[in-house]
């Protein structure tokens, strides 16, 4: 039986449908009337308004991360009069553009961006944007070009892990500090860094618009949680990391929301702690496997507390252990709001199998709170 959170059945209501724009949605306007969700990937030549279908990540580790070494940006230096031309300053050594060549089906390549996270010359990007690729170059920050090699990509979360080919040379990369296991705030400053355009070393800020954004993917409509920002990013920005005010990465660009097949301000950049662990988990071989509840559900009725209310447990899943039972109410995962089965879909596709999440539950008038281990999907 197929988790309904992962795949969110039946429909919400109309009303719910009109108030809330998803990935899906905009992929179906795409082509009717050129409203959609594209990727950041800027193909050779660059097609003035062309979008395609996006892929975004739905898994989020919560193994403790290890902090890679980084020399790149130091807060306590950053002029507060201008934080966004310390952040530039900071990070740009640690930006890279990533050159593709010989994309599988097609002639030439494109350009993407990417970021630097560990000085040995490992580069974070997004997966798409090497997809098929036969061969990679990466552009440093000083003009210099190097061969690249893909060591992996992992195109459910859209990340992929790139090594820079250092040669004998002692040359020495700097990484890019990581905001590991802080959460960041709605309203607080965003930079994006990257290549868009085929236009290396750009900077753009914003604002972090909305934190766990939860999006139907247009590939399996599987929800994911997402950063979400205004700040302008453009094909060729996919890869290239979203930045606090103190110079360190909060996400990784993928995906934007648009009208005209460039930046409309709404932009989506995989959280950095699910970035990174993806990554580390393509560098050792690994795999990490998103989290299964066992349940099936709906949205809250009109006129109750919002939430996802349970119709179906799977026998044998985390979740008849934990004792949830049908018509429950789940308002939170770990604390954070579920507001409908999109979001409790996306909160538990950002766990890992074997992960204990926490579900604040309503029934029957009380408010309870039980603990679920979750495990593969079976089918």
């Amino acid at each position: 039986m197929s988790d309904m959170s992962e795949s969110p059945q039946p429909e919400p209501s109309a009303r719910r449908k009109a108030s809330r724009w998803s990935a899906l949605l905009g992929v179906v306007a795409l082509f009717g009337s050129g409203v959609g969700i594209g990727y950041l990937f800027t193909s050779a030549p660059v097609p003035a308004t062309t979008t395609t279908s996006v892929t975004v990540s739905d898994v989020t580790f919560t193994t403790d991360p290890v902090q890679p070494p980084a020399t790149a940006g130091d807060p306590s230096t950053f002029d507060t009069d201008e934080p966004i031309a310390d952040v530039a300053e900071a990070l740009l050594p640690s930006i890279v553009q990533i050159q593709v060549r010989g994309v599988a089906g097609s002639i030439g390549g494109g350009v993407g961006s990417g970021v630097i996270y560990d000085a040995n010359g490992y580069v974070l990007t997004a997966a798409h944007v090497v997809e098929g690729a036969v061969s990679v170059e990466v552009r440093l920050y000083d003009g210099t070009v190097l061969d690249a090699e893909v060591i992996g990509t992992d195109t459910t979360n859209d990340i992929a892990v790139v090594e820079v080919d250092l040669g004998t040379t002692d040359r020495s990369l700097v990484a890019a500090p990581l905001a590991l296991g802080d959460r960041p705030r709605v309203g607080q400053v965003a930079i994006a860094l990257g290549s868009p355009w085929g236009l290396d070393s750009t900077v753009t800020s914003g604002i972090v618009s909305a934190v766990d954004r939860s999006l139907d993917s247009p590939i399996g409509g599987v929800p994911r949680s997402m950063l979400q920002t205004d700040a302008a990013i453009n094909p060729g920005n996919s890869g290239g990391p979203l930045a606090d005010r103190n110079g360190r990465v909060i996400g990784i660009n993928v995906s934007i929301f648009t009208e005209s097949g460039a930046s409309d301000g709404v932009g989506f950049a995989v959280p950095i702690d699910r970035a990174y662990r993806v990554a580390e988990a393509i560098r050792s071989g690994g795999e990490f496997v998103p989290g299964f509840l066992g349940v099936r559900g709906d949205n809250a009725p009109t006129g109750s507390a919002a939430g996802a209310v349970i119709v179906e447990v799977t026998p044998g899943s985390g979740a008849e252990a934990a004792g949830l039972e049908v018509d429950d109410l789940v308002t939170a995962v770990d604390g954070l709001p579920v507001t409908g089965i999109v979001d409790l879909a996306a909160r538990i596709r950002d766990r890992e199998a074997g992960d204990v999440v926490t579900l604040t539950v309503e029934r029957d008038g009380e408010t309870l709170t039980l603990e679920a281990m979750l495990t593969a999907n079976p089918s």
